[in-house]
């Protein structure tokens, strides 16, 4: 019987620790095969990202991406999508899961794992560059693995979002504050998360503190980075996948083939670092981590909602 997971079912399903352990359990077994195909109209994108992972299963998320949603109104998510789970032995369909849902605590989840591997153990301050629809998933996320966090500075273009974000915010007990200024907001903060649409680069190298953790969400095209050409040569880079981001996504496409670094600069993966074989290596590093998706994240995920809710209905 094939397994059908709507907006509310993922929603029930979904905890923090569910999301990030099937990532991290997820990177423990064979490399998953990835195939991708993006077709761009003007700023909107619709993409097939297919993955088979061996042992789990194999799948595939159609989705669209349309930056301007969120300005709509009545307001519209950024992205919609569906996920299709296949028997990775027989091809058969087992599950059709709400992939919107899914996307935004697989992508925040993506993030919270590499933070919890590559931040230092005694952050106090994140910052939160953006206020659209990932910025509080990925707040939440990270909070989930540093609970000692105690600040939490938001900084935007728009002032009205970045207010609207606090306001969502305010159930959290942790200070909570406004910065205008992203220079000053920057050299305060001991992780760093981007999450914008921006095809110029936001943080520069130079306002970066020793010890810094960059979480990198929100660049997903080939013309997009939020980085500059410092942040690069400043950081230690890790990557959720290789296959996803290098030779996709402008973050690294660009200084790439600009020559401000080569791919060498990519110390890791999360295979890598879920295995321990790379990772932080001095509280002084400034540690970047880019978020390139990938259907092998959405499939982990949603294999483990889909088992959560086979053992609810047993």
């Amino acid at each position: 019987m094939v397994v059908s997971l709507s907006t509310q079912d993922v929603r029930k399903l979904a905890t923090w620790p569910l999301v990030i352990n099937s990532i991290r359990n997820g990177h423990k077994l064979p490399r998953a095969d990835i195939g991708d195909t993006f077709v761009h109209v003007r700023d909107n994108t619709m993409l097939v990202r297919s993955a088979y992972i061996d042992g789990l299963a194999a799948g595939v998320k159609a989705a669209t991406v349309v930056p301007g949603n969120p300005e709509k109104s009545p307001s519209l998510p950024s992205v919609h999508a569906q996920i299709m789970l296949f028997d990775p032995n027989s091809g058969e369909l087992t599950a059709l899961v709400d992939g919107t849902e899914v996307t935004s605590w697989k992508t925040a989840g993506d993030s919270a794992l590499g933070c919890d591997i590559l931040a230092r153990p005694d952050v106090g301050t994140m910052l939160m560059v953006g206020a659209g629809s990932m910025a509080g998933p990925l707040i939440r996320a990270h909070l989930s693995v540093r609970p000692n966090i105690k600040t939490v500075i938001l900084w935007n273009r728009s002032v009205e979002r970045v207010e609207a974000l606090q306001r969502r915010l305010s159930d959290l007990a942790q200070n909570i504050v406004i910065e205008t200024d992203l220079s000053k907001a920057v050299p305060k903060a001991d992780i760093v998360c981007c999450a914008t649409m921006t095809k110029e680069p936001l943080l520069k190298g130079r306002w970066l503190k020793k010890g810094t953790h960059v979480d990198l969400v929100g660049a997903f095209k080939s013309d997009m980075r939020e980085a500059d050409d410092d942040v690069h040569k400043l950081g230690h880079w890790f990557v959720d996948s290789r296959d996803t981001t290098i030779g996709h996504i402008g973050e690294l496409k660009i200084p790439i083939s600009q020559g401000v670094i080569d791919e060498s600069a990519v110390i890791g993966d999360l295979h890598q670092l879920v295995s321990g074989e790379t990772g932080r290596a001095s509280d002084d590093d400034i540690t970047v981590f880019k978020n390139g998706g990938g259907a092998h994240l959405d499939i982990m995920v949603s294999a483990a909602l889909v088992d959560a809710h086979q053992r609810q209905v047993a």
